[in-house]
């Protein structure tokens, strides 16, 4: 079965529930079954068909090994996945387990294995056929909400916080977005989308998690999803929120600077194109990795009013920069206030337009008109491998 998904480019859909294999039959001439072929030909259809994993009940070992592979897992709540059951896990001298104490769902939604968490097998099975639904080309039929609501989601009040997945659902079409790993790399949002009918991925910076920067498992999350868009002929909208990477003794220590080398690498050699949107904050590298790689690297590279970008945050910039003459000032805290507000003036998206750093400072309500005329005039996509080194 899995040799005619790969000839004939039909995508796959596994029910992998099952303890694996059984290394104590006796009625077989095999000595230790290594050399079977399904593990080869199951990571072969990575990249080449879209694969859907549906894990409901107990999932270990072998079957745990054939849900790896897969682009997308979805698992029912009374899920266990592990890829070594009780009887591996007290063979080998690692103790005496039940099974629901192996991989559950509280653990395996967060870590990031698990994309799509749903109730009974019923609901599985209608998320496998949901998922799939956007490798199948464009929709004729589609509606959308009330575009103007765009221009009243990001407060005119930079300090003020908001719901980005409200922007996400209104600049999609209804019903159309499907969120993957939600529970996992809280930092950026990652979903498939429909604007206009036409699929997409989407991703997107969550201003509600450590403002919006991004920390590894944010990056690997966003990484991964580039993937499997640039795989499947996807092309990418991302919306820019980010005051940039994640920085400290702390976060060098869950090797981030391998982790965020993944984006540039992985953006830079995407075969499919890329429109970004600066939403508010476009900071740093962070900003960049969410460009692609940079803001000259998308197809195009628009702001909201409410766009504002630099090198770095700006009250640190200021900080940094002009410590000598805040120290000497007879008011800092004033003067400090005065220069932040010029960089800001400075850094502000309408600024950033008249140097070209950004193509455009559009009206949010017109985002899906922009985002479907840019698209619309797309080359191609490029077809040559994807010839990259994962960094990690």
């Amino acid at each position: 079965m899995l040799d005619i998904a790969h000839r004939r480019r039909l995508p796959l859909v596994l029910f992998a529930e099952g303890g694996g294999g059984r290394p104590g039959d006796t009625d077989t001439s095999t000595v230790s079954g290594l050399d079977v072929t399904t593990f080869h030909a199951m990571g072969r259809l990575s990249g080449v068909v879209p694969s859907v994993g549906i894990a409901s009940g107990r999932c270990f070992a072998g079957n745990a090994a054939l849900l790896g592979c897969c682009d997308a897992i979805i698992a029912t709540r009374d899920a266990n996945i592990g890829m070594g059951g009780p009887a591996m896990i007290e063979g080998g001298g690692l103790g005496v387990f039940a099974p629901e104490e192996i991989g559950p769902i509280t653990d395996q939604e967060p870590n990031g294995v698990v994309d799509i968490a749903v109730e009974d097998e019923a609901e599985a099975v209608a998320a496998a056929r949901r998922y799939l639904s956007y490798f199948q080309g464009p929709r004729a039929e589609w509606e959308c909400g009330d575009q103007r609501v765009l221009r009243h989601l990001v407060p005119e009040n930079r300090m003020r916080a908001y719901d980005v997945r409200r922007a996400v659902e209104h600049l999609a079409d209804t019903g159309s977005v499907l969120e993957l790993r939600r529970a996992f790399g809280v930092g950026i949002i990652t979903a498939l989308v429909r604007i206009e009918g036409r699929p997409m991925g989407l991703i997107a910076s969550n201003p509600a998690h450590l403002g919006g920067a991004i920390d590894r498992d944010a990056a690997d999350k966003a990484a991964r999803f580039l993937q499997l868009c640039d795989a499947h002929g996807l092309p990418v909208v991302s919306l820019c929120d980010t005051p940039g990477f994640m920085v400290g003794p702390d976060a060098e220590r869950t090797a981030t600077v391998r982790h965020f080398g993944r984006l540039f690498v992985i953006g830079a050699n995407l075969r499919v194109p890329v429109v970004t949107v600066v939403l508010r904050k476009g900071y740093g590298l962070g900003a960049q990795a969410m460009a692609g790689g940079g803001f000259k690297a998308p197809l195009a590279t628009v702001a909201w009013p409410t766009g504002e970008i630099g090198g770095m945050g700006l009250e640190g910039a200021v900080r940094l920069g002009f410590r000598k003459e805040l120290e000497a000032a007879e008011d800092p805290k004033a003067l400090f206030e005065q220069m932040v507000a010029a960089a800001y003036e400075y850094g502000r998206a309408l600024h950033a337009a008249t140097v070209f750093e950004l193509d455009d400072v559009i009206d949010p309500a017109d985002t899906r008109r922009w985002i479907t005329a840019v698209l619309a005039g797309a080359p191609p996509a490029e077809d040559r491998p994807r010839p990259w080194i994962d960094t990690w």
